[in-house]
């Protein structure tokens, strides 16, 4: 039979004068001095009239269907990444196709992922499966190289009625990629020495797309460990697994 809250109570102050009598002084409550007084937040330039609009379109909210790919069984990893790498660079062919273009180099190394992605000079890399809609099935994150230079695009997709959706992009110089719970967050090297930039898109249920819900500046001094990828996150060990794979 569980305990009444008084009863509860009652234990624990005893259970707390038998440590102190136990332990005398030696680790006891100490005083940590005065609290600061908070101060509240000042409002500055109250006269000015609240903008109704943003000045700048930024693209809050990146969600489109990918045309021509589709997923007959609703499994994700029955997608290909490197065919939706393919039909994505077809959309742009300004920008990889031509010794001249942006990211020329990646156009070309596409021809060398017959192998599946993160084999060999493939630019497109191991893709990761996890749950970060909350729906309970994987969603994929992948990633490729622009090459020449160093930056890295990376994409997240869903499936919604056996449609491929792209509901997150983002290229940058990447120092390092982590998903947390719903969270994709990104870091990459700042011009100031000694620090890095964090930004963690979220998955937001109404816009149906991960929205962009941290953008820091940190000390790369201060930067904990990254831990160990959890279980839940796993990389495809081929571009097209079986779709007998267990879930994340």
């Amino acid at each position: 039979m569980p305990r009444s809250r008084p009863t509860r109570v009652a234990a624990l102050v005893a259970l707390l004068l038998a440590a102190a009598t136990a332990c005398g002084d030696a680790g006891g409550l100490q005083g940590a001095g005065p609290t600061e007084t908070a101060i509240s937040p000042d409002k500055l330039w109250p006269q000015l009239t609240p903008a109704s609009s943003p000045a700048y379109v930024v693209g809050e909210v990146n969600r489109e269907v990918v045309k021509g790919v589709t997923v007959p069984q609703g499994d994700i990893r029955d997608v290909d990444p490197v065919a939706v790498v393919r039909r994505e660079i077809a959309e742009s062919p300004g920008d990889y196709a031509g010794d001249k273009a942006p990211y020329g180099r990646t156009g070309r190394l596409m021809a060398e992922c017959d192998k599946g992605a993160g084999r060999g000079r493939c630019p497109v890399l191991q893709p990761y499966y996890r749950d970060l809609t909350g729906d309970g099935r994987p969603d994929l994150t992948l990633g490729f190289r622009q090459m020449p230079g160093n930056t890295t695009a990376v994409r997240v997709y869903t499936v919604e009625k056996r449609r491929l959706v792209q509901v997150m992009e983002w290229d940058d110089a990447i120092s390092g990629v982590e998903l947390a719970g719903r969270s994709v967050i990104i870091r990459s090297p700042s011009e100031v020495a000694g620090y890095e930039y964090r930004l963690q898109w979220t998955w937001d249920a109404d816009q149906k797309a991960m929205l962009l819900t941290h953008d820091e500046m940190l000390r790369t001094e201060s930067r904990e460990k990254t831990p160990h990828p959890s279980p839940s996150l796993s990389p495809s060990p081929s571009p097209s697994p079986s779709p007998s794979a267990s879930t994340p």
